[in-house]
């Protein structure tokens, strides 16, 4: 047993006396040797670093060197100064003439006080004529007289409609993320630290996106690496025309570059939850804040180690000449770039979003003396305007923000609508970006629409589209103006650009047209509205319990009755106990309200209409997507269950919804890749909990399944074994004998379906897709027909991007389609036939479906706080439908109609109101009161988050 104990100590280690003296001499000898080898290689090392004469150097190499130096000694400039024509100019391009448009300069009006020159009163819409030659923009003025030396041009009449600037997107992945997403180089995840990495060699030109991109005004982006390193890499500034249908010569990287004399560089980091995210392993990277702080310092080190070194050589090659150098200049490749920041030649933009991501930051920028540009994302920025502003350098950081795409995740969960009005007001530069494909960069102008509609001033927030990012990239004397001497990026549009639906006619870019025949919608021409929403100032209530009296109600949208009162009429709205009981005179209602000690608010262009309903997102059930805890989970094709049980109420994602008039949702329980999969749940978004009286109207709604692509997995790895599962859990559902122990199975649901109790709702894009399922309504109708006289089996679509296809067959089905969302792009391979819309296509699937006689509605999509945009969705589909919808059916899109094809009661919505002041279509509307059959309302003096009184 004593084999199994350690030894002890003196086992190991004998004392010396013990060695024989034969292995004494062996030892010594091997001391020896061990000393002469460790003499040779000494010597070899002292020989190499002290040459006993002199090393020859190439002399062109050090001259070129020394050349360098001038390189790294240049502080770069913003292009500026006259041109006769643009260094992108392709010839033949002709010259135009855009003849009566209504003009927005990007600067203040002539003669405006400095004082007024950043504010509202600074800026106006101008009529004007803009003649372009060159790629240039030359004249900016009334009723342009051309010589005859101009030659051959091109006419444009803009009959009085909106031309501003081009959109500048200061934040895109389009062309190295390209849709559909079959493929991705917006990360380079080898290392957290990749500052020598660069977009450009990633960038596609012929990525889709970026025509459809630019069809909704966007002439310039920004495209960054992604935000899954600290130091992600080199950006570039394109232009999106390419190839010849653009009015280029040719289809390259190089061609599509903003400024072709490369006078600024641009440089991607992020901090905060992203990299640690994709890093966070022991080992591998930043596991924390903690770690991503000194991974930037850490490379900043490295980088400034360079840039001392190059200075040194350069200083002594200023003394001795360059020639008389024993080394060359010290380079590295990985640092190179990054030593560019340190010597202010690069335009640093960062993804920050958190106080203490944004003042680690900071801290960065003073210890290494290099400025930021701006802070990306930045959703916490309005609540510390004061750290941006001790941020190294002369000027402070703007802000490039979401209007309000926020919530997804803990980062965001702190943030505000009114982020941007903030921001301006303590000196901070807000900009509206796309992150596309996050949010569709076609849409921007609709960012710079909401940040106005939130507060943001009207030509602040236009500017934050173009002027603003221009300058942010250094090229504020290039582009996002309309002004002689600028680029000839411009874009006439059908309406007020910060209006909804706002859709450009025709865009130029370098002066060349880029849409051969668009599509132009039927609107009126109407110029651009000068008129200012309320203020969006500090939230205040009014506690209003049952009883109120409105006045000067000018339109009425409530079922079937529906009223414009002319402007002589006495409009009132009467509210008793939280119902509306009369619209009118209602003289004795209006006594019995003051009986009552009711209070009457008078209201500007008052309107009445039934608030509205959100489907087709997990509001209820998730409230930070990113975040497991907060989120009921995700059901596999093993699993079934029933959104009531998972319930999850009195959060920010449904106050915010509630907020903006949507008074009901329907949710149904997540799948795991995408979609829905159980049985949804009908309830208040007000409601504090799932037991409060009236909370939830509908246990049960419907029976969901998804069938996109994304809903693939190993039990129905196919689609054609997702469709052929549904087609056997329906046909077996109709023989079965419904015995079984437990009441909420999934055979149940089914059950329950092909009997006509609930409809199926099924997630889907494809038009082939959905093409196959009508095949299987149509097996299980037939089977129904020899058992039953019903034989008719409710089906909803809810995605529908491609269901305009087969538009007329899904009318002839019966079949219902949930437009999820209503702009649909081609992000996955199944939408990748989806209509933008004008000026690429005619129409959009809505306008294709409403001629088939589909019954339509439009859901939430795609993230649960697009919930709070509903009204203003309904409203570009008034705007843009071509007259095939009046107001009451466009709000019916986001309300009855979702309550018609589902087969729910509409009674349940009869006593729902919600009041506005202007259209609740329109940008610049307020919420005033809103009221869900309760004894009570809810009710604004000012707009802002309200509470339940």
């Amino acid at each position: 047993m004593k084999s199994d104990r350690l030894p002890e100590y003196s086992e190991i280690v004998s004392p010396w006396t013990q060695v024989p003296r034969n292995r004494r001499r062996r030892a010594l000898r091997l001391v020896a040797f061990f000393l002469l080898l460790c003499f040779i290689f000494g010597w070899n090392d002292l020989w190499k670093s002290t040459p006993p004469f002199p090393v020859t150097l190439s002399t062109n190499r050090l001259q070129e060197d020394y050349a360098t130096c001038s390189l790294l000694r240049r502080i770069p400039r913003d292009p500026s100064g006259i041109r006769i024509r643009n260094a992108r100019f392709v010839n033949g391009t002709k010259s135009l003439l855009v003849r009566n448009a209504t003009v927005w300069t990007g600067e203040p009006i002539p003669g405006t006080s400095l004082g007024l020159g950043y504010s509202d009163e600074g800026f106006a819409w101008v009529t004007s004529d803009v003649f372009i030659e060159h790629g240039l923009i030359k004249q900016v003025a009334p009723h342009i007289h051309l010589e005859e030396s101009v030659g051959d041009y091109e006419l444009f009449d803009a009959e009085g409609r909106a031309l501003t600037a081009g959109i500048v997107d200061m934040h895109s992945h389009a062309g190295v993320d390209p849709q559909p997403n079959l493929q991705d180089d917006t990360n380079e995840l080898s290392s957290d630290i990749t500052p020598y990495v660069r977009s450009i060699d990633a960038f596609d030109p012929l990525d889709q996106q970026i025509q459809w991109i630019k069809s909704g005004g966007v002439t310039t982006s920004l495209v960054l690496p992604g935000s899954g390193n600290n130091i992600g890499g080199e950006a570039f500034v394109f232009k999106f025309a390419v190839g010849k249908p653009n009015g280029r010569s040719e289809i390259s990287q190089q061609d599509m570059l903003a400024d072709p004399e490369h006078n600024w560089r641009y440089m991607k980091m992020a901090c905060g939850e992203n990299p640690k995210r994709v890093y966070g392993k022991i080992g591998r990277g930043p596991f924390s804040r903690l770690g991503e702080a000194w991974e930037f310092r850490h490379a900043f080190e490295e980088a400034n180690k360079m840039v001392k070194a190059q200075d040194e050589w350069c200083s002594l090659a200023d003394a001795i000449g360059a020639e008389h150098m024993r080394s060359y200049l010290p380079e590295e490749l990985r640092w190179e770039s990054l030593g560019a920041v340190l010597r202010g030649q690069v335009h640093v933009n960062t993804h920050c979003y958190t106080v203490a991501d944004l003042e680690a930051y900071v801290r960065h920028t003073n210890e290494w003396q290099f400025p930021i540009r701006a802070f990306h994302h930045a959703h916490q920025t309005y609540l510390v305007p004061e750290i941006l502003k001790r941020a190294w350098g002369d000027r402070t950081p703007a802000a490039a923000i979401f209007a309000d795409n926020m919530y997804y995740k803990v980062e965001a969960y702190t943030a505000s609508e009114q982020a941007g009005k903030i921001l301006y007001e303590n000196g901070i530069t807000p900009v509206y970006v796309s992150d596309n494909p996050v949010l569709n960069a076609q849409h921007l102008v609709f960012e710079a629409a909401k940040g106005y509609q939130y507060g943001l001033k009207y030509h602040v927030a236009l500017a934050s589209i173009t002027s603003a990012p221009a300058e942010l990239l250094g090229l504020g004397q290039r582009i996002g103006k309309i002004k002689p001497g600028f680029d000839a990026d411009v874009v006439v549009w059908d309406s007020d650009p910060l209006s909804v639906g706002a859709t450009p006619l025709q865009v130029w870019i370098d002066g060349a047209a880029q849409f051969k025949d668009p599509f132009i919608l039927r609107k009126p021409i109407v110029p651009p509205s000068t008129q200012k929403p309320r203020a969006n100032e500090t939230k205040e209530m009014l506690t209003v319990k049952r009883n109120i009296v409105f006045t000067g109600i000018t339109t009425v949208r409530m079922g079937g009755y529906t009223r414009n009162f002319v402007s002589n009429e006495t409009a009132r709205v009467v509210v008793l106990n939280g119902v509306v009981s009369c619209i009118g005179l209602c003289e004795d209602e209006i006594q019995t309200a003051s009986n009552e000690g009711a209070e009457e608010v008078n209201l500007m262009n008052g309107y009445l209409t039934h608030p509205f309903t959100a489907i087709g997102s997990t509001i209820g059930l998730s409230e930070i997507d990113a975040e497991q805890d907060t989120r009921d989970g995700d059901n596999t094709d093993a699993v079934w269950s029933r959104a009531v049980d998972g319930l999850a109420l009195g959060t920010k994602q449904l106050a915010a919804a509630y907020a903006h008039g949507v008074v009901r949702a329907i949710t149904a329980p997540s799948a795991r890749r995408g979609g829905s999969r159980g049985v949804s749940v009908g309830f208040l978004t007000g409601a504090q909990h799932a037991l409060r009286d009236g909370a939830v109207f509908a246990d049960e709604v419907a029976v969901h399944y998804p069938l996109t692509v994304s809903a693939k997995s190993e039990k129905t790895p196919s689609m054609s074994s997702l469709i052929g599962t549904l087609r056997k859990g329906l046909l077996e559902a109709i023989h079965w004998n419904g015995t079984t122990s437990d009441s909420h199975s999934e055979e149940m649901y089914l059950k329950r379906v092909v009997v006509g109790d609930l409809p199926l709702v099924l997630s889907i894009h494809s038009s082939d897709t959905i093409a196959a399922v009508l095949r299987v309504k149509q097996e299980v109708e037939s089977a129904l027909g020899t058992l039953t006289a019903e034989k008719k089996l409710r089906m909803v679509i809810i995605g529908g991007a491609e269901s305009y296809l087969i538009a007329e067959e899904i009318a002839a089905a019966g079949v219902g389609i949930i437009l999820s969302p209503l702009q649909p792009y081609s992000s996955s391979w199944d939408q990748r036939r989806s209509l933008t819309g004008a000026p690429l296509t005619n129409g959009t699937a809505l306008e294709h479906l409403l001629d088939a006689g589909v019954s339509v509605a439009i859901g939430v999509g795609p993230e649960n706080s697009d919930a709070r945009n509903l009204r203003l969705m309904a409203g570009i589909a008034f705007r843009n439908s071509g007259g095939r919808l009046t107001e009451s059916q466009a709000m019916a899109l986001v309300g009855a109609n979702i309550y018609r094809m589902l087969g729910l009661n509409e009674t349940v919505v009869t006593n729902d109101f919600v009041i506005y002041e202007g259209s609740p279509l329109e940008i610049g509307s307020e919420l005033r009161a809103l009221g869900h059959g309760g004894d009570s309302i809810s009710f604004w003096t000012q707009k802002g988050t309200a509470t339940e009184i």
